[in-house]
């Protein structure tokens, strides 16, 4: 594919004024005090790129990827545990097609360290720190200026900063102005990561890669660093690309609630919802990107949803109503359950509590909601998961064999082939087929 550059919004040299200021503002917290080892500021550059927080699912693989385009590659990260495993050959998590390249490159092109002063011998710092959202559904500001605050010590002039996170809009600008007041020649990007977990080794290399920043050098910069990934580069605005990010993710989160809603309105009124599906998605091409129904969850859709509901002064109501629809559903499942059995007197058993299928990430998952309002409903409760170790999971055929009720909340392709004979199952998935996607005996 031949090289191409979208530009699209504004991009310039902003003006730096005012004084650094230990007081809280609205997005935060200035750095304060750095104090900056010349053994550290001076070093020579060992490596090309410094990923922080790169033992994870987002900051691995990218690693992984720019050490197998021959860059040199520092991975920091506090996860010692992960480092030691990473550091042998072995993936801390799955991946597709990530660990062969990973044993190719560690100790050649990839190298791993718990010390924060491999920050300072790299071009590119890329960093893995993202904004979450608190119980209230507000952005959590802090977490990303307490970051900088601590590892601004090992940041040096001539560094550029990549936030590879999702971000609140606004952040990137606000980054790149307070450490230029530590740092005037330090720059600051943004380059959102857009991979499917799981099939990272595939997206890094095939999806187009939007970048930003307010100094034209840097971008260039940036643009060839991942030109070594993909050919399509998308060069905008900085609060375009964040929104841009945000949308993404939003947009996803949507669509899965009208399949949800949809769901629920065919479960309702006792209509079998998956031959609606086939009828509405079969050869006609304006449904043909529609999704199924289950659960939506994990890490990114719902925190970055309320993200952008936030930044819009909570009048994202589309997101809004997507949020109580997706974290509805297993209320409704276990309610639609109850309306015919009596859960006090049965044993629920739940299948996946990853959140989603052939994935080991519990994170955000809503099978462990599910579980939450189960432990009050029935008179016991079983999980199993094939990828996620966990003490108090049971084998899945066990779990089968004691429950009354097994209910399939992520689905692992080996869930398939198990013998549900004289269970109630529950399957918004239509993973087994023979359920048509509701609470049916089998």
């Amino acid at each position: 594919m031949e090289n191409v550059v979208t530009w699209a919004g504004q991009a310039g040299v902003a003006a730096e004024s005012g004084q650094v200021s230990p007081k809280r503002t609205a997005l935060g917290y200035y750095p304060v005090s750095w104090k900056h080892p010349f053994s550290e500021r001076d070093r020579p550059l060992d490596y090309d790129v410094c990923v922080i927080g790169g033992a994870g699912h987002v900051g691995l693989p990218l690693s992984v990827a720019f050490a197998a385009k021959g860059k040199r590659v520092i991975i920091y990260d506090t996860n010692e545990d992960a480092l030691a495993t990473i550091s042998s050959g072995r993936m801390p998590f799955m991946e597709a097609s990530c660990e062969g390249v990973l044993q190719n490159t560690i100790q050649k092109t990839l190298f791993t360290s718990g010390d924060p002063t491999s920050i300072s011998g790299a071009k590119f710092v890329v960093v893995i720190v993202g904004t979450p959202v608190d119980e209230h559904l507000n952005p959590m500001h802090e977490q990303l200026w307490r970051f900088f605050n601590e590892i601004g010590a090992h940041l040096r002039d001539g560094q550029i900063v990549i936030l590879r996170s999702t971000v609140y809009p606004g952040t990137t600008s606000n980054i790149r102005r307070r450490l230029k007041k530590k740092l005037p020649g330090i720059e600051v990007c943004f380059a959102c990561e857009r991979i499917l977990e799981g099939k990272a080794m595939e997206e890094l290399y095939k999806l187009p890669q939007i970048i930003a920043g307010e100094d034209s050098q840097a971008v260039a910069e940036v643009t060839e660093l991942f030109r070594n990934l993909t050919a399509e580069i998308i060069v905008t605005g900085c609060i375009e690309a964040e929104l841009t990010k945000l949308f993404n993710n939003s947009w996803r989160y949507i669509q899965f609630a009208t399949a949800n809603q949809f769901y629920m309105i065919s479960e309702m009124y006792g209509a079998n919802f998956y031959e609606i599906y086939s009828a509405m998605t079969h050869n006609y091409p304006r449904a043909a990107n529609f999704p199924r129904p289950g659960f939506a969850a994990g890490p990114c859709l719902f925190k970055d949803t309320m993200q952008l509901n936030a930044f819009a002064s909570n009048n994202f109501h589309i997101g809004s109503s997507a949020m109580l629809i997706n974290e509805g559903l297993p209320n409704f499942l276990v309610n639609r359950l109850k309306l015919s059995h009596d859960l006090n007197e049965m044993t629920v058993g739940i299948l996946g509590m990853a959140f989603k299928g052939e994935s080991d990430d519990p994170r955000e998952s809503l099978s462990y909601k599910l579980r939450k309002i189960l432990l009050t409903e029935a008179n016991e409760v079983l999980c199993s998961d094939e990828y996620i170790r966990d003490e108090r999971f049971v084998p899945a055929e066990e779990l089968i064999r004691r429950s009354d009720v097994v209910m399939i909340a992520a689905p692992h392709k080996t869930y398939k082939s198990l013998d549900y004979s004289g269970k109630i199952l529950v399957d918004v998935w239509n993973h087994v087929g023979s359920a048509g996607g509701g609470v049916k005996p089998v």
